[in-house]
């Protein structure tokens, strides 16, 4: 329930000042355990770079472990199984997210784009 809370909180927050947002979301974030908020954390970076480029993709949905389990060391995630939405159709992704120790913040964000994920393949994975 917590967690859907917060996905559909980030998605109302999505219209939101950029100021305004990022208060609401760390304020959310620290009522999850560390690992939680690690993930989530990772998931809003995620929209956030992948959606820089507004003509190629406009994300609405990213999950970093969509796919496959990342790896966690620490205050890193590194995985090849991130999924996000945009348009209407899911795309692969694989990424190494580096959060600061409170894991209220992202350091570094690096990801590479993969092919689109066939839509037969989507209840599998838990995507819609």
């Amino acid at each position: 329930m917590r967690l859907a809370v917060l996905v559909l909180s980030v998605l109302f927050l999505a219209d939101a000042p950029a100021t305004a947002m990022d208060a609401r979301f760390k304020a959310m974030l620290k009522t999850l355990d560390p690992e939680l908020r690690l993930e989530q954390v990772c998931d809003a970076e995620a929209m956030r770079m992948i959606g820089k480029d507004r003509k190629t993709y406009r994300p609405d949905r990213a999950m970093i472990g969509a796919l496959a389990r990342p790896q966690v060391d620490g205050d890193t995630i590194v995985g090849s199984g991130g999924a996000f939405r945009s348009r209407g159709k899911w795309y692969g992704f694989s990424f190494t997210c580096e959060a600061a120790s409170d894991r209220l913040s992202v350091q570094s964000f690096d990801f590479k784009i993969g092919a689109p994920i066939p839509e037969e393949k989507w209840s599998a994975y838990g995507l819609w």
